[in-house]
């Protein structure tokens, strides 16, 4: 889900981690209760809730049943408005579905990121591109929560086209200088 909700104009960060439980600084190995979540920040003058819940709603089976609290399809909310959002968006996609609904619709709780291995995983497997993003962005949180690393992790994941990463990275406004031609010059040796 990580690599979808990046490839949507106008998402700015992904993070991958968990929550929905009550331990304190949960990781992969010691969860506790909590639930592998993606957080997602968006500019809503460029994205709509709506359209995110429902990308939600159509990425995934919600009448397929969790095997653990781990892994189970849930949507945290934040507001009220939100919450009726992501009801509405549930509505839309679900009104031709029979038997159960096991996705959960859960308020917002504290978000811990997971590992840094957990991280951007598809753009990790890219040691070229993630060497330009390091030099862009030695700091390595700031690396994973950049808008180009959530664009590239989207590419690698096969849920943009080259000529749409292009345009992302042309657009994007955050990068430091030199970054977007270095980026840019690496995306274009793929085509090759």
């Amino acid at each position: 889900m990580d690599a979808q909700f990046g490839s949507i104009e106008g998402v700015t960060r992904t993070r991958v981690g968990y929550t929905g439980g009550t331990k304190r600084n949960p990781t992969y190995r010691n969860l506790g209760d909590h639930t592998e979540a993606v957080r997602i920040e968006f500019d809503p003058g460029k994205v709509r809730y709506s359209e995110l819940a429902d990308l939600f709603w159509s990425s995934h089976d919600p009448g397929s049943k969790p095997g653990s609290r781990q892994y189970m399809a849930a949507v945290f909310y934040h507001t009220e408005d939100q919450k009726r959002l992501i009801l509405e968006a549930r509505d839309r996609s679900l009104s031709d579905t029979k038997g159960n609904i096991f996705t959960q619709i859960l308020p917002a709780s504290e978000f811990y990121p997971a590992e840094e291995y957990h991280q951007k995983y598809s753009l990790q497997k890219e040691r070229t591109m993630m060497k330009v993003l390091s030099e862009a962005y030695p700091d390595r949180q700031a690396l994973f929560d950049s808008p180009a690393a959530a664009r590239l992790n989207s590419y690698f994941a096969r849920h943009i086209t080259i000529e749409e990463l292009r345009e992302a990275l042309s657009n994007l406004d955050d990068l430091p200088p030199g970054a977007r031609e270095k980026l840019l010059d690496s995306v274009s040796s793929l085509e090759n």
